[in-house]
């Protein structure tokens, strides 16, 4: 399956991969649930972006229910798997997976997972059709 930028479907590639700093924590010394949304979201339309036009504008309205399963500590190398679920006339909804590998190297574990929904508008804000056959009106 091919999307708009021309790539196709594949074996499974993180779309973020970053080492969580000591600034990232949280009073408890884990990293703070905050940092590991924001990245969520930054991960989502990095996947989210290959499906609308040049120079596609995409804005987040939802991420569903976001469950931790495991704490993320200083060090660990955490990566965003993203998948595209849904891809409708104004929205795309990705899936995003969080894995965190220890850096005491005591292997990998899954840290949490959200859909996120983005929509592609104008310079106005208002949603607009991500097919460009569409927005020009053929």
């Amino acid at each position: 399956m091919n999307d708009i930028s021309g790539r196709t479907a594949g074996p499974r590639q993180p779309a973020i991969r970053v080492v969580l700093m000591p600034k990232d924590t949280n009073a408890l010394g884990t990293i703070f649930g905050g940092i590991i949304l924001s990245y969520i979201d930054q991960a989502g339309a990095v996947e989210a972006h290959h499906h609308v036009p040049l120079p596609g504008r995409l804005v987040t309205v939802a991420m569903r229910e976001v469950v931790f399963h495991s704490p993320v500590f200083v060090g660990d190398l955490v990566s965003f798997f993203t998948e595209t679920l849904r891809v409708g006339r104004t929205s795309v909804t990705i899936q995003v997976t969080v894995e965190a590998e220890r850096s005491t190297g005591t292997g990998r574990v899954k840290v949490t997972e959200a859909e996120v929904v983005y929509v592609h508008v104008d310079r106005n804000n208002q949603p607009v059709p991500i097919s460009a056959k569409e927005a020009v009106g053929a």
